[in-house]
């Protein structure tokens, strides 16, 4: 008896030490995001939330769960957390629970944690003592070299008793330090390379405004708002500045579940998962889904077995651009040369449309799209001609960074609108090719004080690069 007794004390040992190493499998590390399960122990939806929640497992089987708030939200706690956590232990899930602002209502974050940690598939933390918050950990991910990706788990925090500073309160300093230590520690540990890396937490940043106001994500906004908090403490600029971090995964809005990048980082809601919860979507989870070894991730939302919305990062197409997007069909055409024809013009312009009423000194062609063969520091205007081979049927996204404006079209159709007087700054748009070669023209001008182009590409195979010389050929 006594040695079937520790047989399996040391069986569950090992599975909770097995359980404590997340692993890249084929390639890939898949992660299921539920969100505002808001459990009420009393509540006939609980089988219903039980449900929702074990369709994404099934049909998706990723290899971890990350809960991102406001699990449960109603008297009695304990019995609460005992049945949520239930869920995860009969899927034999590894799984993370970040705090929301309505959990320490029903249990304080220390009793919950303290339950959690208990759990065989808990792999998460109760965070530093020293630091504010609850859970605040980083998860790594291991492949074939070692640690391949982190997953930076935050306490948003709840209320802040300042009512001039808004309802909702914010990721702590401290918090922000602690995790810029974790970042750079790792960082050093591959030689200066910040190694890719997700954050989860409950309340959004205050950047999901500027993100949405843009009118590009894509996804449900249902709020009609972000119950962000009012101060801004700086979050998104250390995910900027460490260079680790591609993708933001909040929950808290639950009519909202739309994502897209700001800047270089995604930033996305998660799908509401609780029956409990406010909000008219089909409750269900979001799948994130990593690759080893690679700054990039695939995410959609998943749903009773039926997946929708999904996006790729980094080059920002969707699922909507794939299924909309008109393709069009390459040029017959066979190339006599590599590079690019270029018209120079010179004169006083402040639009595209007057380069045309601009003298016309020279002819030439170049390796790529450049502004090198200027005479004169102001006052010139460049249009390039080119076909752009694709090798690859897809959706290509397009950019450019001028001082000042430039316009990009493919095939005779306007893709990249960059017109205008105006400093350097990056635009950008996205089209559907036929594998084959495309007309590409770029009409460029310089008014005056900063001069530069710069033309790149990317598609879901293609990382952002510039269009290489090897792409471009002519007639």
């Amino acid at each position: 008896m006594l040695r079937k007794l520790v047989f399996i004390l040391l069986f569950f040992a090992t599975a909770v030490h097995a359980q404590q190493r997340l692993a890249f499998h084929d390639g890939t590390f898949k992660i299921a995001q539920f969100t505002d399960i808001h459990w009420d122990e009393s509540s006939p939806n609980c089988p219903k939330t039980i449900a929702a929640i074990d369709a994404v497992i099934a049909a998706e089987k990723p290899d971890m769960a990350m809960l991102t708030g406001d699990v449960v939200t109603e008297k009695p706690g304990v019995q609460g957390w005992k049945s949520v956590i239930a869920v995860f232990e009969r899927a034999r899930l590894p799984f993370v629970v970040m705090m929301g602002n309505h959990d320490a209502e029903v249990m304080a974050k220390d009793s919950i944690y303290n339950m959690l940690l208990s759990s065989p598939c808990y792999v998460g933390k109760r965070g530093d003592t020293d630091v504010f918050g609850y859970g605040n950990c980083v998860i790594p991910v291991h492949g074939r070299q070692g640690v391949e990706a982190l997953l930076y788990c935050l306490d948003s925090n709840d209320y802040q008793p300042v009512k001039e500073f808004g309802h909702y309160d914010w990721i702590h300093f401290d918090q922000i330090k602690w995790y810029r230590e974790q970042s750079q520690r790792f960082a050093h540990e591959h030689v200066g390379n910040p190694l890719p890396a997700l954050a989860f937490f409950h309340i959004p940043l205050v950047e999901y405004k500027d993100m949405i106001a843009a009118g590009t994500y894509l996804g449900h906004y249902e709020d009609e708002g972000v119950a962000s908090a009012k101060l801004n403490s700086g979050m998104f600029n250390a995910f900027a500045e460490q260079g680790d971090v591609m993708g933001v995964f909040t929950g808290h809005d639950h009519g909202n579940d739309l994502i897209d990048t700001y800047s270089t980082i995604a930033l996305a809601y998660g799908r509401v998962s609780g029956l409990d919860a406010y909000g008219k979507l089909p409750r269900g989870g979001r799948i994130i889904q990593l690759y080893e070894g690679k700054r990039k991730f695939d995410t959609w939302i998943s749903v009773a077995g039926k997946r929708e919305n999904t996006f790729y990062y980094p080059s920002a197409i969707t699922s909507r651009d794939e299924s909309t997007l008109q393709f069009l069909p390459g040029k017959n055409i066979k190339p006599r040369r590599q590079g690019v024809a270029y018209t120079y013009y010179e004169g006083r312009c402040k639009k595209i449309a007057q380069i045309a009423g601009m003298k016309k000194v020279k002819t030439g062609m170049l390796a790529n799209f450049s502004i090198a063969p200027a005479r004169t520091p102001d006052h010139f205007a460049f249009e390039y001609r080119a076909f752009i081979k694709i090798d690859k049927r897809g959706v290509y996204k397009f950019y450019t960074y001028s001082d000042d404006g430039s316009q990009l079209f493919i095939d005779g159709r306007l893709v990249v609108d960059n017109d205008g007087g105006h400093s350097a700054r990056r635009a950008e748009g996205k089209v559907a090719l036929e594998a084959g070669y495309h007309e590409i023209r770029i009409p460029y001008f310089e008014d005056y004080m900063g001069q530069t182009l710069e033309v790149g590409y990317a598609s879901r195979d293609i990382e952002e690069t510039l269009i290489p010389d090897s792409a471009l050929f002519v007639e």
